[in-house]
This record gives C-alpha cells, sequence and structure tokens, in this order.
C-alpha cells in the first residue's frame, strides 16, 4: 500500500464520528478531524489530497465539495480504507503498489477497473467545469502520485468492454475527422501562438462539440473506438496547453483522462505519447523519480505500439529526468538508444500529431541533458544546432534560444547571453506561454551576478519592460 503521507491509522476510520461526517459529506469536518488526530496543517493536507491550502481553509470554514472528482482525489489522498470510501457514497478501491515499484510491474490485486463510460462521465464533468472557471477545479494542485493510478491502470486493466452506444443520432467517420481537423488546427495555434491563445477555445469545443457525441451518439465498437481515440487527442492538446499555462493541476487531469481514454480505444502510440507528456510535466517541476517511471512507461507502451519514434521520444524524456538527477552514465546511454531508435523510424506512417518529433526537438532535448549536467561546450553544440528548425514552432524557438542563452551565461559569457535572450525576449512577447517566460525571468536570475555591465542592464531592463517588474 502507499505510505499514508497524513499518517491516519487504519482503525481511526472505524470511529462513530468520523463515520457520521463521512456519510454527510462534510469534508471540512473530515479536515478538521485529520487536523486533531495527526496535527497535520492545512498545507499538509492540501499535499496530501492535491489541493491548494487556500482551498482547503475554505472547505475547513464550511464549503461544500461536491465534485466526485474532488471527492475521489480526497480520499485517495487521505488512503481511505473500503468502509469510509462506500460510507461517503464512493465505490470501493483497492490500494496500488509502491509508487517507487520500477517499470510499473503489476501488483498481485490490480485497483478495481473503471469503465470507459465512467470515464466519459468524469470527462464531461472535467469540461464543463473548466468551461464554467470552477473554483474547485482551479484550486487543484499536480501531485506527483496522482499518475500512479492512471499510469498503473494503463498496464493492468483488462481490455476494455465494447465502446458501443445506442444513442440518440449516429455518429460517423466525418464527425470524428472534423474532431481530428480541429485537433490540429488547435495544435498548430499551440506551436505559434503558446498554450494560452486557443485553450479556453478547446476547452469549449470539448464540452459543447465532443460531449454530446460521446454521452448522447449512437456507434458500433470501431466508430466508438475511432471517437474515443480523437476525443483523447484533442484531450491531451488541452493538457499540454494547461501544462503550458502553468495551469499543472488541470493538466494533470486533462492528461489522466486522455490516458483512460486511449487505452478504451486501443490505441497504444497515442497511449506512448500522453506517458510521454505526463513525464514532461513532471520532470519539469521537479518530480524526477516520477519522470522517469513514466518515460519508462511511455517506452514500454511505444515498444509495444511498434513506433521507433515514439521509443525515442521516450528515451529523451527518461534521459532528462536522469540529468535532473544528475545521474550522467544512465543519461549518455538513454541518449544513445534515442538516437538508435531515430534512426530505424520509417516516417512516412507518422501520425500528425507526432511529426513535432524531428532532429531539431531531439537537438533540443540533448541541450538540455548537457545543461543540466553542467556539460556546457556539448549543451552550447546541440542548443546552437536545435535552432534549424521549423519556423511555424515559435514557442519552441523561444525555448531553445532561452536554452543557448543560459548556456552562455552558465559558461560566464553575458553579453552573448544577453544578445541570444533579446531573441528569446522578442519571441515570448508574442506568447501566451507560461513556460517561455519562466525561461527568460530564470536567464534574468542567472544574469544577475552581471548586473553592472551594460549589456546585462539593458536586457533586465527590457525584460522588467516587456514581462513587467519581477514580484
Amino acid at each position: 500500500m502507499l505510505p499514508d503521507p497524513l499518517r491516519i491509522p487504519e482503525d481511526a476510520w472505524s470511529h462513530g464520528g468520523v463515520l457520521n461526517v463521512l456519510a454527510a459529506r462534510d469534508i471540512g469536518g473530515l479536515f478538521r478531524w485529520i487536523t486533531s488526530l495527526t496535527g497535520a496543517s492545512q498545507s499538509q493536507i492540501g499535499a496530501a489530497v492535491g489541493l491548494a491550502q487556500g482551498y482547503v481553509s475554505r472547505i475547513m470554514a464550511g464549503r461544500k465539495v461536491t465534485s466526485i472528482d474532488v471527492l475521489e482525489r480526497i480520499a485517495d489522498g487521505c488512503r481511505m480504507p473500503d468502509q469510509a470510501r462506500t460510507t461517503m457514497g464512493l465505490a470501493p478501491r483497492q490500494a496500488a503498489p509502491p509508487a517507487a515499484a520500477p517499470s510499473w510491474r503489476v501488483p498481485d490485486a490490480p485497483p478495481m477497473q473503471r469503465t470507459w463510460r465512467d470515464d466519459v462521465s468524469s470527462a464531461a464533468e472535467l469540461w464543463r467545469g473548466d468551461v464554467n472557471r470552477r473554483d474547485v477545479l482551479r484550486q487543484v494542485a499536480f501531485s506527483s502520485a496522482g499518475y500512479t493510478l492512471p499510469a498503473l491502470r494503463w498496464f493492468t486493466a483488462p481490455d476494455p468492454a465494447p465502446v458501443t452506444q445506442s444513442g440518440r443520432s449516429a455518429v460517423g467517420q466525418p464527425a470524428i475527422d472534423t474532431i481530428r481537423a480541429m485537433t490540429a488546427t488547435y495544435r498548430q495555434l499551440d506551436n505559434q501562438y503558446g498554450g494560452g491563445h486557443a485553450r479556453d477555445t478547446v476547452a469549449r469545443y470539448l464540452h459543447q462539440e465532443v460531449t454530446p457525441l460521446l454521452t448522447d451518439g449512437r456507434y458500433d465498437h470501431a466508430s466508438g473506438q475511432r471517437l474515443l481515440s480523437a476525443a483523447a487527442e484533442l484531450a491531451q492538446l488541452a493538457g499540454w496547453q494547461a501544462y503550458d499555462m502553468a495551469e499543472h493541476g488541470i493538466a494533470q487531469r486533462y492528461l489522466t483522462l486522455a490516458l483512460d481514454f486511449a487505452h478504451a480505444a486501443g490505441d497504444d502510440g497515442l497511449g506512448a505519447e500522453i506517458l510521454a507528456a505526463m513525464s514532461h510535466q513532471a520532470t519539469y517541476l521537479g518530480h524526477t523519480a516520477t519522470g522517469l517511471d513514466l518515460a519508462r512507461a511511455a517506452g514500454q507502451t511505444a515498444r509495444r505500439a511498434g513506433v521507433p519514434v515514439l521509443t525515442a521520444e521516450a528515451h529523451v524524456m527518461e534521459a532528462h529526468a536522469l540529468a535532473k538527477a544528475n545521474d550522467e552514465r544512465a543519461c549518455a546511454a538513454a541518449l544513445h538508444q534515442a538516437e538508435q531508435a531515430l534512426d530505424r523510424a520509417d516516417r512516412s506512417a507518422d501520425p500528425q500529431w507526432l511529426s513535432y518529433f524531428d532532429e531539431a526537438y531531439l537537438s533540443a532535448k540533448f541541450g538540455h541533458c548537457f545543461h543540466a549536467l553542467g556539460r556546457n561546450a556539448h549543451a552550447e553544440r546541440f542548443a546552437a544546432r536545435s535552432l534549424r528548425m521549423d519556423n511555424r514552432y515559435v514557442r519552441g524557438r523561444a525555448f531553445n534560444l532561452a536554452l543557448l542563452a543560459s548556456v552562455h551565461a552558465q559558461q560566464g559569457e553575458p553579453d552573448r547571453a544577453c544578445a541570444v535572450g533579446a531573441e528569446a525576449l522578442t519571441l515570448t512577447n508574442q506568447l501566451r506561454s507560461a513556460r517561455a517566460v519562466r525561461y527568460v525571468r530564470d536567464l534574468q536570475a542567472q544574469l544577475a551576478p552581471h548586473r553592472r555591465l551594460p549589456a546585462v542592464r539593458h536586457f533586465t531592463g527590457r525584460v522588467d519592460a516587456t514581462l513587467g517588474p519581477r514580484r
């Protein structure tokens, strides 16, 4: 069983007082009981259940929690036994194996299986809540443990039930093709203008156009799988956009549901891509062990799918997590495997959503790895190579320029760092991307020891004038 960060004794859940609180779904009373029992602070409770401390405070002050998604998150974070879960009106769930278990090995007893209909209901609630900007959704924080169970389900869940429905309106291939075409358009906008440009539009499209097809449509198994796969691809993009805007809890929910959809659709290739995106987010946020496990899960899935480019992508995600963990030897081995996998790839059959993964993207990931390891000469070479890229990827170019500038700063070359950083700043100003802003701000901080130099003073002034004074 996963360790309980709140250290609640299992027998405490059988006390009459807490059972009454659970039966009433009085989450404020539950949190107050946890505080009195364990001495946990609001921040500690929030970290355990994946909610912001401010939202925990409001719940304890009387705000009601009605979202099943959030109640499930609280139950999981508190490690509620089945008796407590059923008292609160939730389905029982067996525990997952330790989060540190390598390669997502299969446990003796897999967790309770959700059906694809459960996943559709959860997705519809998420999309509706996102469109309506519900406070309960926006207060959900990222939790590295929140990726353990979805990845475990990916490997241990049996083949899903047939994806068939006798709805009011037939869902044919034209409707599915429309979702894919809209996804391709939104993906292009994301690359060119950043995640914030069309994030709200994508959420509305999922809520207003995709939800009715899933919940009210009529489709046979083959059409149902194609529909779920198309919905998964768009949900993955929505999660990526939220991640780009530093809405990490929402991004995690989108990516998790996208993975569940891909499983129901039997789409291993898309599943590998989603697991790689999860790894990317976890490593970016500093959860390197989770990022490493997810990258390896992506690699195992990519090999099962027989798509060498996805295998290469999984290896570079693995390498980045290893570089952040300062394991240079293992990182070098993963990078070598990525190069080999890409050399074997036949790109003619790649899905459209994988077109971004090319030599420039691979070079950028190599540059990030060597930069994290302090191998500046290698990092500079690959960062420079990454700029030989398709100019439609404006956000990617901003990232790669910021990387090269950061390498120059780390090499003690502030003038060169400022010159390249100015190019990154110009592109960042055209984007709605919290990640792009963060990279420029990180460069600004790196250059602080050289703030007396004219070039650094000028660059810092431009950054503050463009992005606003640093708070």
